[in-house]
């Protein structure tokens, strides 16, 4: 499925806006943005994939403001998505919100998933308590 030219590029416009805002440091606009974005995918959002970015972005900015329910739940959404379960990076900020969340079991499922798909690298940059995790599992 395609969404029209006309609403596509609109969402890309609020998404780019959206990013500008988390690099400016803005993130309550951003998620205004990103939310605005998701509101032109039609129902299932699931089923489309702007929606898998949306709600990546909205997960991302979540999690790196600490907010880690809204963060677990939009990646959820984004799991749920096209190609969002063999995604490593949203299975990677899956598992740290789960982490966060105090949702251990789950937690390793999703980092040794992202592990798997993408290996040590991606964990690079992170905090090394998700790595912890499942060290003891590769």
């Amino acid at each position: 499925m395609e969404l029209n030219d006309q609403v596509y590029d609109r969402i890309v416009r609020l998404c780019n806006e959206g990013d500008a805002f988390v690099e400016k440091g803005k993130d309550d606009k951003a998620i205004e943005s990103y939310i605005a974005a998701l509101d032109l995918v039609p129902l299932p959002k699931t089923d489309w994939e702007t929606s898998t970015w949306i709600y990546t972005a909205l997960g991302d900015t979540y999690f790196l403001n600490r907010e880690y329910e809204k963060a677990k739940s939009n990646l959820y959404n984004a799991r749920n998505c096209p190609d969002g379960i063999s995604n490593p990076f949203i299975l990677l900020r899956l598992g740290e919100s789960l982490f966060e969340c105090g949702e251990l079991d789950k937690a390793r499922e999703y980092l040794l998933r992202a592990y798997i798909l993408e290996g040590y690298k991606l964990f690079f940059n992170e905090d090394d308590k998700y790595f912890e995790l499942i060290k003891d599992m590769i």
